[in-house]
């Protein structure tokens, strides 16, 4: 039986560099760092509130084949690579905060019929999108 979910897979450039962003800028936790076999770096992070949930942040690479891991990596480069959503208390304020600390906004916070979204870059060109939550219902996106 499932029970959780305990890992997702965030792709990277640079192990090293991503690892400082998700740290340092986010506020996310160190997690594993482990070199396997010839090479491969399992690196994770994890949020403080959501130990539980490792976040990997692993270059394109094997198991992937060279088409697919090329593929990743352009689309990397080219900033067209979803990340992950991230649940925020105050959206305009955590846009703020980020923006002084040198990070890439693609979306305003902006009022949606769900909260406040926002959207920014990760250095390895992944969109976080910023939610601050508000109780809603299916026809509150009628008009939306």
């Amino acid at each position: 039986m499932i029970t959780n979910i305990s890992l997702v897979n965030v792709f990277c450039l640079d192990q090293e560099k991503a690892r400082d962003f998700y740290v340092d800028v986010l506020g996310f936790v160190p997690g594993t760092d482990i070199t396997m076999g010839e090479g491969f770096r399992w690196l994770t992070v994890k949020h403080p509130s959501q130990p539980e949930i490792e976040v990997t942040l692993m270059q394109p690479g094997p198991p992937l084949g060279e088409d697919a891991a090329a593929f990743l990596r352009a689309q990397l480069e080219k900033g067209e690579m979803g990340g992950l959503g991230l649940a925020v208390d105050d959206c305009r304020k955590t846009i703020a905060e980020l923006t002084a600390k040198g990070v890439t906004v693609l979306q305003e916070p902006a009022d949606r019929p769900y909260g406040v979204e926002a959207v920014i870059r990760d250095v390895s060109g992944n969109w976080l999108v910023l939610v601050e939550p508000k109780e809603f219902k299916p026809e509150d996106f009628e008009n939306a």
